[in-house]
């Protein structure tokens, strides 16, 4: 191996490098126990130092373990890293050590050690093996090294140590000495080998493989560090989450010190308490309103064995819990309706509200709620809770009273000449044609604020003779008797007549006398 080739080396690669050459030399004299028994004494000091690189690597992980679970946003992302590394050098390690297991099979049978090869001669398993025609297992490990090489070499900020892994994994063609033509790397490592010599040769390429794992452990341990931002000046800060907070609630605040690497933490006192965690994550319950002051100071340790003390104070305000309730439509609620309400609490999501009401029924439509009271007279208790910080405390309770639904207008029906539906309530002139079109009369409350239909249950018309007797007519419930519509018919223009004695139910189930309502005839 030329000068070019070991510069930049480590000793150790060298050392291996060396011993591989001398053994080779010695294979191509064939000398046959001597060299077999040097390459078993091979294979166990290269056994034993991949033993060794194991446990240095396994002490670089463990390290960036340590420090993700320090700091797992300052760690997290070269730890994620180094166990990526880990894996993959893992299984390309199983897939030489399979390999190596195949050769010894191949040689031995099936009760084949590779750690205690009998036929350490044989000079056709291992080309068999990894040379074979139907399943060339040399070129998918060329293949499989070649990648790992770029992966393990893509973390390597350092360009000596990058190029020193290329060379310790190089899988070029290899030209033999008193040759002219190169031939391929597989080719070289297994073509007429011994099982010994070839098991020898896969046992160097997983110490090269933990070598350039380490080498990547190293790298990634070494960054951690390197995007910090160094600093002069150190200042403590207090962060609420809300300086306003419930009765019944908590009082979050973070205490933080400002510049400072979250690796040393400071220790955090508060009214002369150390804070349990070490987050800086301050918690009190408010159990009594108004504003509470408090104050405390962090103790920074530093690198030569000093502490420096940060002074901070702030404070909080606690108010009782409130809740908006109203009714939609006014500040009273209706017996035997539906009554839409709003029910909110500041700071707190619709869904984790809820709410009940005495004296009837309170159910929720999407973020809107509908209030059903049962008995006219009597108060109704809307009562509101809501989840605040996982715990469900009532924040509000409002009291309405609840009234009976006032009376409705009586109406007749029609049909303008746009084809609107309209309603006459009396008191104006009415086109006779249109009276007999009606089939009756009905009731209702719509007064823009009320929107509530009656069943006409029955009514009386009264006419007027010449002498100016007065003269009756029974409906047919909530129709025009036919001798209602048969005095329409007699009526001229500008007479009028009314309709009495109309009684209704509504939806609360009472049933009321409607004033009288004046038809003047047009």
């Amino acid at each position: 191996m030329g000068s070019n080739n070991t510069r930049g080396l480590s000793p150790r690669q060298k050392m291996i490098n060396l011993m591989y050459i001398v053994l080779t030399a010695m294979l191509a004299l064939n000398v046959s126990s001597d060299v077999l028994e040097g390459f078993s004494q091979v294979e166990e000091g290269l056994s034993r130092s991949n033993k060794n690189i194991s446990e240095r690597n396994e002490a670089l992980y463990r390290r960036l373990e340590a420090f993700n679970e320090q700091n797992p946003g300052k760690g997290g992302v070269w730890y994620d890293k180094a166990t990526d590394v880990r894996n993959t050098t893992d299984r390309l390690y199983e897939l030489i050590d399979s390999l190596k297991h195949a050769i010894a099979v191949r040689a031995d049978g099936k009760e084949a050690d590779v750690k205690n090869i009998l036929n350490q001669d044989d000079l056709e398993a291992a080309s068999v093996v990894m040379l074979g025609a139907v399943s060339p297992k040399g070129a998918y490990l060329k293949k499989k090294v070649q990648g790992y090489t770029d992966y393990i070499a893509s973390f390597m900020t350092d360009s000596v140590k990058s190029d020193n892994i290329r060379k310790a994994l190089s899988t070029a063609d290899v030209t033999r000495q008193g040759t002219v033509i190169p031939v391929s790397w597989e080719e070289a490592m297994f073509d007429n080998k011994p099982v010994v010599a070839a098991i020898t040769l896969l046992t160097k390429l997983q110490s090269d493989v933990r070598y350039a794992e380490g080498e990547a452990l190293a790298t990634l341990l070494s960054n951690v560090d390197a995007g910090d931002v160094r600093v002069n000046e150190l200042n403590a800060f207090v962060i609420p989450q809300s300086r306003n907070v419930m009765r019944g609630s908590k009082y979050s605040a973070n205490i933080v010190l400002a510049a400072v690497d979250t690796t040393q933490r400071p220790t955090i006192f508060i009214n002369g308490k150390q804070l349990e965690n070490d987050h800086g994550l301050f918690e009190t319950i408010a159990g009594a309103t108004g504003t509470f002051d408090y104050k405390g100071y962090l103790e920074v340790p530093h690198g030569d064995g000093s502490v420096t003390r940060h002074d901070f104070q702030s404070s909080y305000t606690v108010i009782e819990p409130t809740a908006t309730i109203s009714a939609t439509m006014m500040n009273v609620l209706y017996a035997g309706i539906d009554n839409p309400m709003s029910i909110s609490v500041p700071g707190v999501a619709p869904g984790a509200i809820s709410a009940t009401m005495t004296n009837g029924s309170l159910t929720r439509h999407g973020d809107s709620w509908i209030a059903r009271p049962a008995k006219v007279g009597a108060e109704a208790v809307v009562t509101v809770s809501a989840n605040i910080d996982g715990r469900q405390q009532t924040v509000a309770s409002t009291t309405f009273r609840v009234r009976k639904l006032p009376d409705p207008t009586p109406y007749i029906a029609f049909t303008d000449s746009k084809g609107n539906p309209e309603r006459y309530k009396g008191s104006k002139p009415f086109a006779k044609t249109l009276l007999l079109a009606a089939p009756g009369i009905e009731a209702a409350i719509d007064d823009d604020l009320l929107n509530v239909n009656y069943k006409v249950l029955s009514f009386e018309t009264v006419f007027f003779d010449s002498m100016g007797n007065a003269i009756p007519e029974v409906s047919s419930g909530s129709q025009f008797s036919q001798r209602q519509k048969d005095s329409f018919r007699r009526l001229s223009r500008g007479k009028r007549f009314y309709i009495s004695r109309v009684r209704a139910v509504g939806p609360d189930g009472i049933e009321r006398d409607l004033a009288p309502m004046e038809v003047i005839v047009n």
